[in-house]
């Protein structure tokens, strides 16, 4: 596996992309941006927004890009392309060449999962305290 280096930023990280995977992420950060204020950082090489810890990532990849949510299994009913797994009840839509994802859905699944974090705390917390 190549060793890559980090982005600095979320925006040399959308700036490192191109083609597909560039406007995929660029309209997921815009919408998700639109809908709740959070920190939003790069960590694990991808983008990670915080609300009271973890709410979701945004992670391009060679043939695809994953917008996750830590606690996405309490979302399925707004978006049942979320698919499970993982620890912290996350699951993950998972978008490939010509996908897209209605951005007025994008923006219901960040407020729901920011408020998620709000009224039960943080996700990685909570799975240690078991």
């Amino acid at each position: 596996m190549q060793k890559t280096t980090p982005a600095s930023s979320p925006d040399a990280y959308v700036a490192a992309l191109d083609g597909w995977r560039r406007a995929c992420v660029g309209e997921l950060r815009a919408a998700v941006r639109a809908a709740s204020a959070m920190e939003e950082v790069v960590k694990w090489r991808h983008l990670v927004y915080l609300a009271n810890g973890p709410v979701l990532l945004i992670r391009a990849e060679e043939a695809r890009v994953l917008f996750g949510f830590w606690r996405g299994q309490q979302l399925l009913a707004i978006e049942p392309g979320l698919k499970p797994g993982g620890k912290y009840e996350m699951a993950t839509l998972e978008l490939r060449e010509g996908m897209t994802v209605d951005p007025a859905t994008v923006r219901l699944l960040t407020r729901k999962a920011v408020a998620l974090n709000r009224t039960l705390g943080d996700p990685t917390l909570a799975a240690k305290r078991g």
